[in-house]
């Protein structure tokens, strides 16, 4: 994988690169290796998320057909103001 870095911002080019990694699931498949994991507790972890995947699509075809609501996002945080730069002064 390659990433590349412009005006020498090595942080830019980290935080891209370690999005990328999560997005092709770099990070879960070495968590996953770290250690021995039996066939049989294999096949009820890919069970149950074969099955969280499955409720996840139904889900968002529910929601784009109309049948339930989409969940409400909760507005962004703001920072309160200090008085002083309410006022203008």
């Amino acid at each position: 994988m390659q990433v590349l870095v412009r005006d020498n911002n090595v942080d830019q080019a980290l935080k891209v690169l370690k999005k990328r990694l999560q997005r092709e699931g770099v990070f879960r498949e070495m968590k996953l290796r770290s250690y021995y994991e039996k066939p049989s507790e294999k096949r009820v972890r890919e069970a149950a998320e074969a099955v969280r995947r499955g409720r996840k699509a139904a889900r968002k075809t529910a929601i784009r057909e109309g049948l339930i609501a989409a969940p409400v996002k909760k507005p962004a945080f703001q920072r309160a103001q200090a008085p002083s730069a309410l006022r203008g002064g």
